[in-house]
C-alpha cells in the first residue's frame, strides 16, 4: 500500500470519527462542517453547531498532541483580546475535541478588502506580542535570528527537489539560496501561522485569530511579515498596510522581501509535500509569482 494511500484512508477513516464525534455532541443540532473536503492526514476537524442560544464552534483534533499544544497557548494567552475563548473541552471515544464562543462567518481571506479589520488584525498581534511569555513557554530562546538562517537554507535545498513540478526556475532557486536572511528581533509569544483566513470576524466586526497550535515563542517579524502578506495577496496592499499601521511598525519592503521568500518557500515545500502529484496548477494561483517577486526584490536589497 502506497504511502499517499494509507494517507488517504485515514484521513477519510478519521473524518468519519470526527463527524460522529460532532453528531454526538450536537445531539440534533444543525451541523456545518468548515474543514477543507480533502484534509490532510492527522488533520483537524472543525463544525459550527447551531444551538438555541446560538452557534458555537466545535473543533476535533487529528492528535492529542495537537490538543495539548493549543489548550496549554490558549490557557496562557486567555485574557489576551483577540485570543478564541474556550468553553469546555473533553475526549470522545478517544478523539480529543473543544467547543469555543464562535468567532464568526467570516474571515479576512473572504471578505472584500477592508483596512480597518486588517487595522484591527495588526493589533491583535501587536497584544499577542506584548503578552508574558512566562506562563506561555517553559522554552528558553524559541525560535531566533539563527535558527531562522539554518531553517531558510534547509527549506530551499529542500524545494529544490520539487522545482520541475512545480514549475520553478532553477535560476529562481540560485538566486534564492543567495538571499540573506530576514532580520529578526528578540523571540516573544507568537502564532506562526496567522494567515487571512485564521482572522475570522464576526457580524459586528470583532475579530479573532483561531488556530494556536503551532503557537511558540518566535521574532515579531514573523508573525507581523506573515500577516501583512497573506492579507495583500487576498485582500491588496491597502489592507496589509492596516496591518501594519494597526501594530504600529512597518517592516521595509526590502526585509519584508526576505521575510516573504521564506514564508513563500516554505508554503511551496509544505504544499509539495502533501500532495505528491503536486504541480504547479494545484498551487494557490498567485504563490510561486509571489514567490519569484519576492526573490527579485530581496536579490536588490
Amino acid at each position: 500500500m502506497s504511502r499517499a494511500y494509507r494517507g488517504l484512508n485515514e484521513s477519510v477513516g478519521y473524518a468519519v470519527v470526527a463527524r460522529e464525534a460532532a453528531e454526538r455532541i450536537a445531539a440534533g443540532a444543525t451541523l456545518q462542517h468548515l474543514s477543507s473536503p480533502k484534509p490532510a492526514e492527522g488533520a483537524n476537524h472543525v463544525y459550527r453547531i447551531w444551538r438555541d442560544e446560538g452557534t458555537v464552534i466545535f473543533k476535533t483534533y487529528g492528535s492529542s498532541s495537537r490538543d495539548r499544544r493549543e489548550t496549554h497557548a490558549l490557557d496562557a494567552l486567555q485574557n489576551v483580546p483577540g485570543v478564541p475563548k474556550v468553553l469546555t473541552r473533553g475526549v470522545d471515544e478517544g478523539t480529543h475535541w473543544a467547543i469555543f464562543v464562535d468567532g464568526g462567518k467570516w474571515s479576512l481571506e473572504t471578505l472584500p478588502e477592508n483596512p480597518g479589520l486588517a487595522e484591527k488584525a495588526g493589533e491583535t498581534l501587536a497584544a499577542i506580542h506584548d503578552a508574558d511569555d512566562g506562563a506561555f513557554s517553559n522554552l528558553t530562546r524559541g525560535i531566533d535570528e539563527a535558527w531562522i538562517a539554518t531553517d531558510l537554507a534547509s527549506t530551499l535545498k529542500r524545494l529544490e527537489r520539487y522545482r520541475r513540478r512545480l514549475g520553478i526556475s532553477g535560476e529562481t532557486l540560485d538566486i534564492a539560496r543567495d538571499v540573506p536572511p530576514p532580520h529578526a528581533t528578540e523571540p516573544k509569544v507568537s502564532h506562526t501561522k496567522p494567515v487571512a483566513r485564521k482572522f475570522v470576524v464576526d457580524d459586528k466586526g470583532v475579530l479573532t485569530l483561531v488556530n494556536w497550535e503551532w503557537a511558540t515563542l518566535a521574532p515579531p517579524e514573523w508573525d507581523l511579515s506573515r500577516a501583512a502578506w497573506s492579507v495583500a495577496m487576498h485582500e491588496g496592499p491597502s489592507a496589509a498596510d492596516g496591518v501594519m499601521r494597526g501594530y504600529g511598525v512597518t517592516i521595509d519592503p526590502e526585509q519584508l522581501d526576505r521575510w516573504i521568500v521564506y514564508h513563500a518557500a516554505q508554503e511551496l515545500l509544505h504544499l509539495a509535500d502533501q500532495r505528491t502529484s503536486s504541480k504547479a496548477r494545484d498551487l494557490p494561483g498567485n504563490l510561486i509569482p509571489e514567490f519569484e517577486r519576492a526573490v527579485l526584490g530581496a536579490a536588490r536589497a
